[in-house]
């Protein structure tokens, strides 16, 4: 309910007054049954758009650090990233991992609309990062169709670090859904795993128009001194 409240008579009538996002591709969302959206990750706000322009409900995998907040400011961002479909996850690795794959998984079992961004975390400087392989193990292990998802010029308006948005226009692509039915009962290997997220990646640097770096985009931000 507060989902269906904050997308169609709060945040999202004044967020498309505001920015104008532009999307191409829409139909490409299959309209029933669970379906993964591999998206790239320019700016916190991709989140916040990219549910805003499509039909289905979608579910984010988000890191459980954001939910622990014991004040006011804590218990309301909790229930705010709940209420627009934001699911807690651990990424400390090891069991952590597997339980956040079980719980994307869930929700593909329901049927419903899983947002993943193959990267990990946001691009430092808008060029796309190598993809990690957790999402070709959705995508075998669900037995579900990924539709890669390009945000433009989301880092623009948001980019780390800032705390206020800048206003202008953003655009979102939606590529055709891709079909890897043929690595069905592959889940198990590496090389296949790595095939898979690397096309998605190839498709997600296509359709963005971004620069493509084949090194993961968390070494880059540690460099860099970003978190």
């Amino acid at each position: 309910m507060f989902y269906w409240f904050m997308k169609n008579l709060v945040a999202g009538p004044l967020l498309k007054t505001v920015f104008r996002p532009w999307v191409t591709g829409a139909e490409n969302i299959p309209k029933t049954g669970g379906v993964i959206l591999a998206s790239n990750h320019l700016s916190v706000i991709d989140s916040i758009f990219l549910p805003l322009v499509i039909d289905r409900r979608i579910y984010f995998l988000a890191k459980s650090d954001y939910f622990v907040g014991k004040d006011l400011k804590g218990w309301l961002v909790k229930h705010f990233l709940l209420g627009t479909g934001m699911l807690p996850i651990d990424r400390s690795g090891g069991k952590a991992s597997e339980a956040s794959l079980n719980t994307g998984l869930d929700v593909l079992a329901k049927g419903d609309v899983l947002g993943i961004y193959p990267e990990g975390t946001r691009s430092p400087d808008a060029k796309l990062y190598r993809g990690r392989t957790g999402v070709a193990r959705m995508i075998l292990e669900a037995h579900v169709p990924v539709v890669p998802v390009a945000m433009i010029d989301t880092e623009k308006v948001m980019p780390i670090g800032s705390k206020l948005p800048k206003v202008r226009r953003i655009g979102i692509v939606f590529g055709e859904p891709l079909d890897f039915s043929r690595f069905e009962g592959l889940e198990g290997d590496r090389f296949i795993l790595r095939s898979i997220t690397d096309e998605i990646m190839y498709e997600l640097s296509r359709i963005s128009g971004q620069e493509y770096v084949d090194v993961y985009a968390s070494s880059v931000r540690e460099k860099l001194g970003r978190r």
